[in-house]
């Protein structure tokens, strides 16, 4: 599908019928698949053969997802998760372990913050966080010999903060390390995170490549372009007791990032996703190219009419002239910047009650990214985990709301914005 453009490559790649199959992708809801001899099943626990033995590790519906979008990014390979949250937790285990330690920009979903700096610090990794406008001189300081990844994301969650990947990439490399992207918020339609220099991408499926919040899952795209054997990845160039020593890199190639994600960490901890999930979420991924250019002109309208409005203290869309990363936003995000960003409400925290509880076209609802309209207090939902500090560093501040704006007429989304407000 590399040929086709990504209009194209969202309805076709993952699933090709064959003479007399359903053209819609069908639903293989089974754990369990019949082989024709004992070692067909014998080469698969060997990895020595493809196939589908057991749907905690694969499932044809699932397996045409993963192709799918490892297409639409420009990877190799891809795993989905059960979860975003599992696919941020399992791109960054394939690879460190107790003793490890990973960097990690401030400006990053509450969840995900929470994730590196408490969970995983029970896990004995420890995390640096560090600021995504930093020069590279200061971001080198955060580097120690056990480091073994940078995380980011494209678009930040909730602050749509625009990551310098040309940058970030260079940081990593210059580490010896990967720099792991998570694109949920631009999607490949809007950033090809692989194409600036990334090596691996993931993405909380439960946002734009579904969109219509029906379905939860996470994907990690791997990239098939970093240079395990530069001595810091023993566990994907060496043999592998639970496969018979299997060199991953020698057997796998490009790939063997991916490879070793399913085998070891999907195999063992067993969060896949369902294929139920993923067939609602293929469905998504269809109209995507569409949605996300709406999202994205919606969202740039509604930014200029509250930038104007005498209620709002301040508006933060890459897309606005003016903006800080506005030419960041020109650079990576050219056909758009995406349907989230954040206002400050005057009146702070008790203005932005009652501006929320006026709402009537826009839910106050704890998702984003969904073809509705949706609006949420950060401070207090979903980085209500983090302390003052902690949500200070994250950007976080009292009068924020987070606007996902989505694909209703405009003139309706200003008109309910407009009522709203005057409740402040």
């Amino acid at each position: 599908m590399n040929q086709f453009r990504l209009e194209t490559a969202a309805l076709h790649a993952g699933y090709e019928p064959k003479n007399g199959e359903p053209r819609v992708l069908p639903i293989v809801q089974s754990t369990t698949y019949k082989y024709n001899n004992a070692r067909q099943v014998a080469d698969w626990f060997d990895l020595k053969a493809g196939g589908h033995i057991y749907s905690r590790l694969s499932n044809p519906t699932v397996g045409a997802l993963e192709a799918k979008i490892a297409a639409l990014e420009g990877g190799v390979a891809a795993v989905c998760t059960s979860s975003g949250q599992s696919a941020s937790m399992l791109s960054v285990l394939n690879i460190a372990s107790a003793g490890d330690h990973l960097i990690c920009a401030s400006a990053v979903y509450g969840g995900t913050y929470n994730l590196f700096s408490c969970t995983m610090k029970k896990m004995g990794i420890s995390v640096t966080f560090v600021d995504v406008g930093a020069p590279l001189s200061e971001l080198k300081k955060a580097v120690r010999k056990e480091t073994k990844c940078v995380f980011a994301e494209t678009l930040s969650n909730p602050k749509a903060v625009v990551l310098d990947i040309g940058k970030f990439a260079r940081f990593a490399h210059e580490a010896g390390v990967p720099l792991i992207v998570d694109n949920t918020f631009a999607t490949p339609a809007l950033c090809r995170p692989l194409e600036w220099g990334a090596d691996i991408v993931t993405h909380s499926c439960s946002k734009y490549l579904d969109g219509h919040a029906v379905a939860l899952g996470g994907i990690v795209v791997d990239g098939g372009k970093f240079d395990w054997k530069n001595g810091k990845f023993p566990e994907l160039c060496e043999p592998d007791p639970s496969y018979h020593g299997t060199v991953f890199t020698e057997w796998f190639g490009a790939s063997a990032y991916a490879v070793k994600l399913r085998a070891q960490l999907i195999r063992d901890i067993g969060n896949y996703l369902s294929p139920m999930n993923a067939f609602l979420i293929n469905l998504g991924t269809e109209t995507l190219p569409l949605r996300m250019e709406r999202h994205s002109e919606n969202a740039l309208k509604l930014a200029q009419w509250l930038s104007e409005n005498d209620s709002v203290e301040w508006v933060r869309y890459p897309g606005l002239p003016g903006s800080e990363d506005y030419e960041l936003a020109k650079k990576y995000l050219p056909k758009g910047c995406s349907g989230v960003f954040t206002a400050g409400i005057k009146g702070g925290r008790d203005g932005v009650e009652r501006f929320m509880n006026a709402l009537k076209v826009a839910s106050i609802a704890v998702h984003v990214a969904d073809i509705r309209t949706l609006v949420l207090h950060p401070a207090s939902m979903t980085h209500r985990q983090l302390t003052d500090e902690q949500q200070r560093e994250a950007g976080i501040t009292p009068e924020m709301i987070r606007i996902s704006v989505g694909l209703e007429h405009i003139d309706d989304i200003i008109a309910d914005f407009e009522q709203a407000l005057k409740a402040v």
